[in-house]
């Protein structure tokens, strides 16, 4: 029996998310085209009869404007430490830069590359990524994979099982993830938000669980100008209604979501407020 521990780091939007949800068939953490989408170190858990993998997926690494910003890099680099196997994920349709090698920098020299996004590349474009990513990254192995359609992902998996050490499961055989239900809940309302919203509104909501009665779930969808108020509530409330539909559809049978919005100013840049979020 192998087990352990693999962190997915990267820079923003290179599919980490996509990539955990595609190697457990499950759905675990929310994916959007949006920078930034996750803010905190989600685990999912691949079981097998002779491995159990503990994945970690990670906010993405960027430069950071805000103290929210500040803290998600501090997340991120902290899950590149103290685990068995590091994978930096990069996009095979955009040039390796001074992101990728800043993320680099963070992470051991046995880290596997996993050149992701395949299925946007044509075959000559992702052999020369490899080589930029060999040249310029300089790790101990390299794995073109798709994330969306699954190519390439089984070997990527079969790699990081037999670079674990031998050891006990640390979670039961049918868990898939230790993420709580009302955070779940909550990350499912931001999704489906920062699928309609407008793009300058992803990084100033926030989303958390205030009450659970069950079947009665109420989410408070924090904003930081009475502006963004009226873009998230939509005309005669539209957006909320949607969002609502959308994420419904995704929890048990009989669930009832009520859904409001308050603006908490510049949260983003607020140390109580990130405390009260859990950043």
């Amino acid at each position: 029996m192998r087990s352990g521990f693999v962190s997915f780091v990267g820079r923003p939007n290179v599919g980490k998310s996509t990539l955990l949800n595609q190697i457990l068939g499950t759905k675990v953490a929310i994916t959007s085209d949006k920078p930034q989408t996750t803010r905190s170190q989600v685990r999912g858990i691949l079981n097998r009869p002779d491995a159990q993998v503990v994945f970690v997926d990670t906010p993405g690494i960027h430069k950071p404007r805000t103290l929210l910003g500040e803290r998600l890099n501090a997340t991120a680099t902290d899950a590149a430490s103290g685990v068995d196997v590091v994978c930096l994920v990069v996009d095979a349709t955009a040039p390796i830069g001074p992101g990728d090698r800043f993320v680099a920098e963070r992470v051991p020299a046995d880290a596997i590359i996993v050149v992701n996004k395949t299925d946007a590349a044509s075959p000559d474009d992702v052999l020369l990524q490899l080589a930029k990513a060999a040249d310029q990254l300089d790790r101990s192995a390299y794995f073109p994979v798709s994330a969306k359609t699954g190519a390439g992902v089984a070997d990527l998996v079969a790699e990081i099982i037999s670079r674990l050490p031998e050891g006990p499961a640390w979670y039961p055989e049918d868990t898939v993830t230790d993420v709580p239900e009302a955070f779940w809940v909550a990350e499912l309302v931001r999704e489906q938000l920062l699928a309609v919203t407008h793009d300058e509104l992803p990084h100033s909501i926030a989303t958390r669980v205030v009450e659970w009665e069950w079947p009665r779930i109420r989410v408070e969808i924090l904003v930081e100008r009475d502006s963004q108020k009226g873009i998230v509530i939509g005309r005669k409330g539209s957006v909320l209604k949607q969002v609502g539909i959308a994420v419904r559809e995704q929890l048990p049978k009989g669930a009832f979501l009520e859904l409001f919005v308050k603006v908490d100013k510049d949260w983003q840049r607020r140390a109580q407020a990130l405390d009260r979020l859990g950043f």
